[in-house]
């Protein structure tokens, strides 16, 4: 058997249906006995037993015998070429023979004999179809086609027919014989879609015109066929319906669609499709069709055209459920030939017609479409690493633009999906990369805090805070910049909560800490730092120390000074004697318990004040607060009236600060102290110190009185007077408290009989006022009248001690010039107008007058007179001290007149007495004193 006849006959025996003849397929009379009224029937359907090399020889040996019924020997002799045939055709096939001839001549010989032999032969119709048979096995093609050609138009209505033509067009096809073969098929498909044949029919039909290049027409048989294995009904879906055939009807739509595409193909491409469709109406395995031709293009190595096949479909029917896998293709059509900005511009394509939220998804969902969503994932992930990855390598902000906006797509199409969390942080790195550090640190956030915890969860927590750090830097200062600052102050305690074991989990907790701080937001400075010390691993010394200086300032700005102290205590434990820190730790924990004094302070307890005061000099001895507490629970003593403690707490402020600026107040403080104490020397020692410090000039001022008062007081004269000599020399102005002192000066000098003191204190009271101006009072001009009437006496007291002796007028003349000067200074003190002085000097002045009467008449006589010339001597001098005397009686007169004016002084009383004396007649009248008496009264 020739290669193409076995060929050929393989495909006649299992692709296609069997002859209907042989074995089987006879419906005769089974019995001998039926045949006493009809013609014999040999039972086909009955086994021999020993084997069909036995049957037929029982045939032959009938046909060998003489028979008068013509339609038994003719039954017999078409069961014996039946046998002859399907033995040969068993036997070749078990053989493998190489050559389809010399097997089935004596079938042929037997079926042409019947047919001369019994022309009238009732079932010649098979006859002739077993002999088309066998002329077809025994390779005899030509005489088959002429036996199968009289078949049909010898017998058109047999049942056999339809197979016939059907082999009639197998034949024709083979021959290249296109035309005929059409029709042949043709005269199947009339037969009705009830025959075995009608698809295959179909199917030859559409193949015989597209022989003949009528691609047009070959479609109407072969969508056809497609109808009717794959049905018209739009909500079908023709994949399931292909998936219930067997393998041969599957390989006879397989068949089908790939002729139907290389039809296209040879037409306009997925343009004649839609044409086609447009025309004939769509079909629900159209996509089928679609994709088809797209696959034979990829064979062909035509990829753009396979892409535009495959687009075609999704452009004609973008909401079908299989357009979104037609995209697909295209892009893998892309793929293979190499052309990767294409295959970019696909997926680009597909994900902007097939997002999340367009049309598509309005119809359908995931779960409908899992390939679909899957293939939308996975280019939007293609699409946003593709240009991640070209943005990192070119830095171009557009490139990153595009990154950033793939990933966002994927996170809105697939929010929930396992994959978010990973592209979420892409995506953030891609902001970060392109310099968007405020959107970075936004997605990081989300990226660690909004999905479950995984791979990239800590990491991203981390970068939103290297995010936030980077885009606050760009702040300018204000509102703006503040707020973001204490954003990111969230997100590091929220990255710290979330994630404790990260390696910076303490580091960015202890930050945080110090910049709520640095916001004076101290309470929640404080709880942020304490988180990091109550870490149950201790945290590193470094951030362990600065955890603690949080706290502990923390504290301090919140008034919590017990606990500030507390802290502080703690902290200086974690610093070097060395460090440079340690010194101010040392001055807070000072600070901490000072204040703590102060608030017992202002809540009035000057006993709890007092405790804490002194306590700083136990904490922080070193301190540069500890003057300061000393000085405070001094005072805070001072207003307990604890005078003793007071004193020696002040004591012990001057030893150890003796540089203290608070030394003045200390010094007039402790002064206080003695004073109520009693002490008054050292009291005034005391305020001498404070006169000689750096107090204002009025505290000074009045410290050097107090001082000098005090020394006067407890009997230190010289040292009171050396006081109140340093208040007149630093403290001239005002006039009137230098003249106090001044006074005091002159009484101190009067009390231990300094004279010269007393009269240069006297002569300086008399210089003060005559230059004081318009500070001059009347206390001034009556210490000066005082002062100038004390300082006449010595001129008095000289005039006075200057005895007249012989010769007269020398004697006379010092006297005289004694007595103007005693003159001259009573008159400089009656001229201040004061009455008490200046009845006393008005007094004094009469009596020096009567003192120089009183002189002469008792001076030295000169010797050797004669008693006329001593009683000349005496008349002379009598007329020389007369006027004296009248002077005198004058000027006291003036004095005692001054009881009219209501003065009435020891001094008019003298005069008065004087003038009692002087004048007797006049004066020494009791009426007369009395009524000066009266008029005094």
């Amino acid at each position: 058997m020739s290669g193409g006849a076995l060929a050929a006959f393989v495909i006649l025996a299992g692709l296609w249906p069997p002859w209907p003849f042989g074995r089987g397929h006879s419906d005769e009379p089974r019995t001998v006995e039926d045949l006493g009224s009809k013609a014999v029937e040999v039972d086909t359907s009955a086994r021999v037993d020993d084997s069909e090399q036995k049957a037929i020889e029982s045939y032959r040996t009938f046909l060998d015998l003489s028979s008068p019924d013509a339609a038994l020997r003719a039954e017999a002799m078409r069961r014996l070429a039946d046998l002859e045939l399907e033995t040969g055709e068993a036997e070749e096939l078990e053989r493998n023979v190489e050559s389809i001839g010399g097997g089935f001549g004596d079938a042929v010989e037997l079926y042409r004999q019947l047919l001369d032999t019994y022309p009238d032969y009732a079932k010649n119709d098979l006859v002739l179809y077993q002999l088309a048979r066998a002329y077809e096995a025994d390779g005899r093609t030509e005489e088959a086609l002429a036996t199968l050609d009289r078949l049909v138009k010898e017998f058109p209505k047999t049942p056999y027919f339809d197979e016939a033509e059907f082999r009639r067009g197998e034949t024709l096809f083979v021959q290249k014989r296109y035309e005929e073969a059409e029709q042949a098929y043709a005269k199947v498909l009339e037969s009705g879609s009830d025959s075995q044949f009608y698809e295959q029919a179909l199917y030859k039909h559409g193949w015989s015109l597209f022989k003949q290049l009528r691609n047009e027409e070959s479609l109407e048989s072969f969508f056809a066929l497609l109808d009717r294995k794959l049905g018209t009904d739009p909500a079908a879906d023709p994949a399931k319906t292909y998936a219930g055939f067997g393998r041969a009807d599957q390989e006879l739509i397989d068949d089908t669609l790939r002729v139907v595409s290389i039809g296209f193909s040879y037409m306009t491409g997925p343009k004649s499709i839609v044409e086609w469709f447009a025309a004939h109406g769509d079909r629900p395995y159209a996509y089928v069709v679609y994709s088809k031709l797209g696959d034979l293009y990829l064979e062909k190595e035509r990829y753009q055209d396979a892409a535009d096949a495959y687009r075609a479909f999704a452009a004609a029917s973008p909401d079908h459920a299989k357009a979104p896998l037609l995209q697909v293709e295209a892009i893998k059509a892309y793929e293979k030939g190499g052309f990767p900005d294409l295959v970019l511009e696909g997926k680009r394509d597909f994900v902007e017609r097939y997002a999340a939220g367009s049309a598509y998804w309005q119809r359908y969902t995931f779960a409908d479409q899992p390939e679909v969503a899957a293939e939308l994932k996975s280019n939007l992930s293609d699409l946003a690493t593709y240009h991640h990855a070209l943005a990192q390598k070119s830095k171009d902000a557009a490139e990153y633009a595009e990154a950033a906006r793939w990933y966002r797509e994927y996170l809105k199409s697939f929010p929930d999906d396992e994959a978010a969390a990973e592209k979420n942080f892409l995506l953030a790195e891609v902001l970060f990369e392109s310099g968007d550090f405020r959107n970075a640190a936004v997605e990081y956030e989300r990226t660690a805090y909004a999905y479950p915890p995984g791979a990239k969860s800590a990491e991203s927590g981390y970068a939103a805070l290297l995010a936030y750090q980077r885009y606050e830097e760009r702040l300018p200062e204000g509102p703006e910049r503040v707020a973001w600052h204490r954003q990111s102050i969230d997100s590091a305690l929220r990255f710290a909560a979330t994630y404790p074991e990260h390696e910076q989990a303490a580091a960015v907790q202890t930050d945080a800490a110090d910049k709520l701080f640095k916001l004076g937001e101290y309470a929640a400075a404080r709880d942020a730092a304490m988180k990091v010390v109550q870490l149950e691993r201790p945290p590193p010394a470094a951030l362990d120390r600065t955890a603690w200086t949080v706290v502990a300032h923390s504290d301090f700005e919140l008034q919590d000074f017990a606990a500030a102290e507390g802290a502080y205590t703690r902290l200086i434990s974690l610093i070097p004697a060395d460090d440079k820190e340690h010194g101010e730790i040392v001055e807070r924990i000072a600070s901490s318990i000072y204040k703590q004094g102060e608030q017992a302070e202002k809540q009035g307890d000057d006993a709890a004040a007092v405790e804490h005061f002194l306590r700083v000099a136990q904490a922080a001895p070193t301190s540069s607060i500890r003057p300061t507490a000393e000085y405070d629970a001094a005072a805070a003593l001072i207003r307990l009236q604890d005078w003793p403690r007071a004193a020696a707490v002040l004591e012990g402020f001057k030893r150890e600060f003796p540089s203290s600026d608070l030394m003045d107040d200390v010094t007039a403080k402790l002064a206080v102290a003695y004073v109520q104490s009693g002490d008054k020397t050292r009291a005034a020692s005391e305020f001498e110190r404070v006169a000689d410090g750096g107090g204002s000039a009025d505290e000074k001022k009045d410290a050097l009185w107090r001082a000098a008062d005090l020394y006067a007081e407890s009997g230190q004269d010289a040292s009171a007077s050396t006081a109140f000599a340093k208040y007149v020399e630093r403290y001239p102005s005002p006039a009137a408290q230098a003249m106090e002192a001044r006074q005091r000066l002159v009484d101190l000098a009067a009390k231990t009989g300094d004279a010269a003191a007393k009269t240069r204190w006297l002569s300086a009271i008399v210089a003060a006022d005559a230059a004081a101006g318009g500070e001059r009072t009347d206390r001034t001009k009556y210490l000066a009248a005082k002062a100038q009437l004390e300082l006449a006496a010595p001129a008095r007291d000289a005039f006075l001690g200057v005895r007249l002796v012989a010769p007269l007028e020398k004697s006379l003349k010092v006297k005289q010039q004694r007595m103007e000067q005693a003159l001259a200074d009573y008159g400089k003190a009656a001229d201040y107008g004061v009455a008490e002085v200046t009845t006393a000097a008005t007094y004094e002045i009469a009596e020096l007058y009567h003192g120089l009467a009183r002189a002469l008449n008792e001076s030295e006589r000169p010797k050797n007179l004669s008693a006329d010339e001593l009683e000349q001597y005496n008349l002379l001098l009598d007329e020389q001290s007369y006027p004296f005397e009248e002077k005198s009686i004058e000027v006291h007169e003036v004095n005692a007149a001054r009881t009219a004016d209501g003065v009435y002084d020891e001094w008019v009383r003298k005069s008065l007495a004087a003038l009692a004396e002087l004048v007797p007649a006049r004066y020494a009248k009791n009426e007369i004193g009395e009524s000066f008496v009266s008029a005094i009264e």
